[in-house]
């Protein structure tokens, strides 16, 4: 009896992530909508100009991708351990495909991107825009197909994704680091340590993780790291009650389920659609055709339609032909096609790397052109897959 219990709890959780991330999703593209609307509209100069205004030490825009999403990485730490200790991820049998899948998808992106930015020095400090892949887009666009689209297929989606975020965090930690403050960064060292104190003495209580974990956030703000690194590590000193066939245990058991069931909806939501809003407006008054050729623009667009089919593909094809690893059950390989363009929808975090990589208001549309070419090429040549190609398992 207890079995059956266990098995519904961890589908019924399953199914609420991916609901929440796919509605999420959804209203993402909306907003990613409004917002170029809004940047080439009567009201363009007004967007912009709020942007820039200073609340405190930090504009408006500074707030939201420096402290709000934080948070965002808060959640997105938070999925990664509870997947990698006690979830989805929590075996090698299990993380070898999406795994894999995930380093090549970032991989030939990128190279990609170098590709055609090779004779300029200065545009290769973009190289990671192409390699993010957005969870809450692509599972809204895959949601779209309901049960025509295997469940499995979705969870393979959802584990690449996060391991993806995993790779854009590590990427953002070693190559978009400013000058360091040493003593700040000392701060936060101890900070990070009395963390993960309070970790190793079972305390439960999320009050304390909370308010220490604001003060790193300060400290690895003023020491040169992007600030939002600092919600990765505080979710990776919040503890996790393993529970072995059952990792949806009871919130009030797991400060770890607790928090990220607090936040799922407030980031799905809220934050991850302001941060749109904010950073997807691009205007198009005095774009020339010529834009769209530039070796920058087409850099991300070719490295997140073709880089991530040929990376994530190319390498489910290899890992399955050597028997390494199987398909998705009930998947077929058009569905599969679909799947790896879909991985091409990169929203949040290549615009977020792409506002790290370049400071040039000018370049930084050129990039939001980029990925915004990329991410509907790649959403619509992986909708029309998963609609002609994907009825029948080959």
């Amino acid at each position: 009896m207890s079995s059956t219990p266990s098995k519904g709890r961890i589908q019924s959780t399953l199914r609420h992530f991916l609901n929440n991330e796919a509605s999420g999703g959804v209203i993402l593209m909306i907003v990613a909508v409004l917002a170029i609307i809004t940047a080439n509209s009567p009201f363009a100069e007004a967007y912009f100009h709020v942007l820039h205004v200073y609340v405190g030490p930090l504009s408006l825009q500074h707030w939201i991708n420096d402290a709000l999403m934080a948070v965002f990485f808060l959640l997105v730490g938070l999925e990664i351990k509870r997947e990698m200790l006690d979830g989805q991820l929590s075996t090698w049998s299990r993380r070898i495909l999406p795994g894999a899948a995930a380093a090549g998808g970032m991989l030939f992106p990128a190279l990609f991107y170098v590709f055609f930015n090779r004779h300029d020095p200065s545009a290769l400090r973009g190289w990671a825009i192409p390699t993010a892949t957005d969870i809450a887009f692509a599972l809204g666009v895959i949601s779209l197909f309901g049960s025509r689209v295997p469940a499995s297929l979705k969870i393979f989606l959802a584990a690449l994704a996060i391991i993806d975020d995993l790779g854009a965090v590590i990427v953002i930690a070693l190559f978009y680091t400013a000058d360091l403050n040493l003593m700040a960064l000392a701060g936060s060292a101890i900070v990070l340590g009395n963390l993960i104190i309070f970790n190793r003495m079972k305390v439960k209580a999320l009050w304390p993780y909370l308010v220490l974990g604001a003060v790193l956030w300060v400290l690895v703000f003023a020491s040169g790291v992007h600030a939002t690194l600092a919600g990765v590590m505080l979710a990776l000193t919040i503890p996790l009650k393993l529970t072995p066939g059952t990792p949806e245990a009871p919130h009030a058991e797991s400060p770890l389920h607790k928090l990220e069931h607090v936040l799922h909806k407030p980031v799905a939501f809220v934050i991850v659609p302001i941060f749109g809003f904010a950073n997807a407006g691009v205007s198009f008054a005095g774009v020339t055709a010529g834009v769209f050729s530039e070796p920058l623009t087409m850099g991300v667009a070719v490295g997140l339609i073709l880089g991530k089919l040929i990376g994530v593909l190319g390498t489910v094809l290899l890992l399955v032909k050597l028997g390494v690893a199987d398909l998705p059950a009930k998947a077929s390989w058009g569905q599969m096609t679909g799947v790896a363009l879909l991985c091409g929808i990169g929203f949040t975090m290549s615009l977020f790397i792409g506002l790290l990589a370049f400071n040039d208001t000018a370049v930084q549309d050129h990039v939001k052109i980029g990925i915004l070419m990329g991410s509907v090429a790649a959403g619509t040549v992986g909708s029309i897959c998963l609609t002609v190609l994907g009825h029948k398992p080959t």
